[in-house]
């Protein structure tokens, strides 16, 4: 058995069937399907061995399990449904989260407008409230939450208190989580809160390299952002490049357990080498040929809409990567960016070097350009946008549902997510459904018709091609009729609401 257990809900320990967008189904509530059907769309079980420890969780997790069993340890990282027999015998229990109570985006939306909990939250509550955790606590023992969402915590006292967590840790944790372990395992006081800042933050000699496989092959490949924008929190971090020995050596852990394709991490995955916003592109071409030497099949986790025109006007280094990514395995690959807003007065505001080397003033450009590059190079982008953003006016709002119908013609999702205080603007007050405003619906239902047009083509020519994804395929466009007819019926009711008043 083992002192230190690592876990985390179902909805996180779970690869999405290998496609990790699915994933995304899990921030929102069972709509139109039963809950179960839901879940096994977007959180299938993971495999296990007989112990309970994963084949694959969350690259994070696999991050600190990998710092610890560098410091001598007896620690593994366990399938929640295998819990409770380790929780017998186990000190300390480790948890971590991307959204712990559906704060963030675009859970927070979901339950803002449907007014039901996502399953994300509902699933991680059961986890909290399992008698094998209230039993192991009266017996001594320890919990540690950390990771993405750890911010969560100082929103949800109650529960903080309610479930016996002892510590929150903030930040990257790899230099203080040695020694948290070691006073819980000691029985010592521990502290109630650790921010993890820029000075404490570790150096690249001090990351561990994952043991055991990453949830659909992730790989980090760099951490931190040069941007600066007021609204993130990963600008909070220093900006470090991995080595490209430190990221064979990863590859490498992924395809020994039989892991075949991957996702290269990165807040701006074509920065990868550079020192500030201008692409290196021997590095970036460096980075794509080893990993596509290891995986058949490659996505990114991020990319900035500026990086990818400079990287095609300068360099046709976006041209350059789809002749290593796409070949007899794959002829697509995706990405999630940020759009944020369409107005060039409040991107000078809020993030005015997201558009570096461009100026602010051609952010809507270069928005639009960036996905026309996407679109003739098989880039599909999940691309975000903020609705009550700070100083945000009616102008502003509009200037974004312009934009939206500038990138009609372009493949893509685009979900529109509610503002939620963090970076720099941590201070400032929610954005929720009670000051939703008659030009946030509009751009709201443009974001809808945009992916209803494009879902179909995604789903059936890219996505979900094949007979092994038959089932999940006709599924998706189940769901997708179903959207497409409950929109129909509030528009329906809204122009008859609208005729009455009238």
């Amino acid at each position: 058995m083992f002192d230190v257990i690592l876990t985390t809900d179902k909805t996180m320990m779970t690869n999405h069937h290998g496609k990790e967008f699915l994933g995304f189904m899990a921030t929102g509530p069972a709509i139109g399907l039963p809950e179960a059907l839901w879940m096994w769309i977007c959180a299938p079980k993971m495999k296990t061995d007989d112990l309970g420890r994963v084949w694959q969780a969350p690259y994070g997790m696999r991050k600190i399990e990998s710092v610890l069993i560098d410091a001598g340890f007896n620690v593994a990282t366990i399938d929640p449904r295998h819990l409770s027999k380790h929780l017998k015998h186990s000190k300390v229990l480790l948890l971590s989260h991307h959204d712990y109570f559906a704060l963030c985006p675009p859970s927070s939306e979901w339950w803002s407008i449907t007014k039901k909990e996502p399953v994300n939250a509902k699933s991680f509550r059961k986890l909290m409230e399992m008698p094998a955790i209230r039993e192991a606590k009266r017996r001594g023992l320890k919990i540690i939450a950390g990771g993405p969402a750890a911010w969560q915590w100082l929103w949800k006292l109650d529960k903080w208190i309610e479930w016996g967590v002892d510590t929150i840790v903030d930040g990257e944790a790899e230099k203080v989580i040695i020694d948290l372990v070691s006073r819980a395992l000691n029985n010592e006081e521990l502290p109630r809160y650790i921010y993890v800042g820029i000075d404490e933050a570790p150096k690249l000699e001090e990351i561990s390299l994952i043991k055991h496989a990453s949830v659909n092959g992730l790989i980090e490949v760099t951490r931190g952002c040069p941007r600066n924008c007021k609204f993130c929190s990963v600008t909070l971090r220093p900006l470090r490049h991995y080595t490209l020995k430190m990221i064979e050596q990863e590859l490498k852990i992924n395809v020994s357990e039989g892991v075949t394709q991957g996702i290269i991490h990165s807040e701006d995955v074509l920065l990868y080498g550079s020192r500030g916003v201008e692409p290196e592109p021997e590095a970036v071409i460096k980075l794509h040929k080893l990993v596509k030497s290891y995986y058949k099949k490659i996505a990114w986790s991020h990319a900035s809409l500026s990086a990818i025109k400079r990287a095609e006007e300068r360099y046709k280094l976006v041209s350059r990567v789809r002749e290593i990514i796409c070949d007899e395995n794959q002829d697509f690959w995706g990405v999630e960016v940020g759009i944020e807003t369409g107005s060039v007065n409040l991107a000078k505001k809020i993030m005015p070097a997201k558009s570096a080397p461009y100026p602010a003033e051609m952010w809507p450009d270069i928005v639009e350009e960036a996905f026309a590059i996407m679109h003739d190079n098989n880039l599909i982008p999940a691309a975000t946008l903020i609705l009550g953003l700070p100083e945000e006016t009616e102008d502003d709002v509009m200037k974004t549902a312009e934009l939206l119908d500038r990138l009609k013609p372009y493949r893509s999702l685009i979900v529109p997510m509610f503002f939620v205080p963090m970076g720099s603007f941590k201070t400032h007050d929610w954005f929720t459904r009670v000051k939703i405003k008659d030009e946030h619906i509009e751009v709201m239902k443009r974001c809808l018709y945009h992916a209803l047009y494009w879902a179909n083509d995604i789903v059936s020519k890219f996505y979900l091609r094949g007979i092994a994804f038959t089932p999940l395929r006709w599924l998706i466009k189940l769901f997708l009729k179903y959207v497409k007819w409950k929109t129909k019926g509030i528009e329906m009711k809204l122009e008859a609401g609208k005729a009455l008043k009238s």
